[in-house]
């Protein structure tokens, strides 16, 4: 049976919303490092053909740690987990919370980065993973794009339209800390 229409049951309850996952960050912090230590203890098993015999071998393989694995870990989803991380306040409880996120991205991208830098990761993934890219020149070569552009044959508009772009780039570059 539904609510009756115009009903303001809603107003009665004791709580709105969902509990946190972790009452404190130190229980966060805990609990990310127990997927760390699983993470240690569970590789994957690669399997490979070795001797002239052909016999079947299982080589453990180190595994990355991963925002998704952590999150699946901890019972929730990363989408979850950024939103429990942009709502946070300013709260003292809230910046020993942030601390703690910033810790375990920190903890993630360092054990990738390393796994990748000395081989055990594959350098190519981990690299698009972490957002690092090899710039080429295919264009310029190497000189500033649109430095030597005639502006006099511009119309006002044209200009217009051209310096609110450069204004843009500029401060794209300065926010990326460039």
């Amino acid at each position: 049976m539904a609510a009756p229409r115009g009903n303001q049951f809603w107003k009665i309850r004791s709580k709105h919303g969902r509990d946190r996952l972790f009452s404190s960050p130190e229980e966060l912090w805990k609990a990310a490092c127990e997927y760390f230590e699983w993470v240690d203890k569970h590789p994957w098993h690669k399997v490979d053909f070795k001797g002239k015999d052909v016999v079947r071998v299982n080589i453990p393989t180190e595994r990355p740690y991963t925002l998704t694995g952590l999150c699946l870990y901890l019972g929730c989803n990363v989408m979850y987990f950024n939103h429990f991380e942009s709502s946070l306040t300013g709260s003292e409880e809230d910046k020993g919370f942030s601390i703690v996120i910033t810790r375990i991205r920190e903890t993630i991208y360092t054990q990738k980065f390393e796994g990748a830098a000395v081989g055990a990761f594959n350098a190519n993934i981990i690299a698009r993973d972490l957002g690092l890219i090899d710039k080429k020149d295919v264009q310029s070569g190497g000189k500033p794009l649109g430095e030597d552009i005639d502006l006099s044959e511009f119309t006002e508009e044209e200009l217009g339209v051209y310096l609110e772009l450069r204004l843009k780039a500029m401060k794209s570059k300065a926010g990326n800390g460039r």
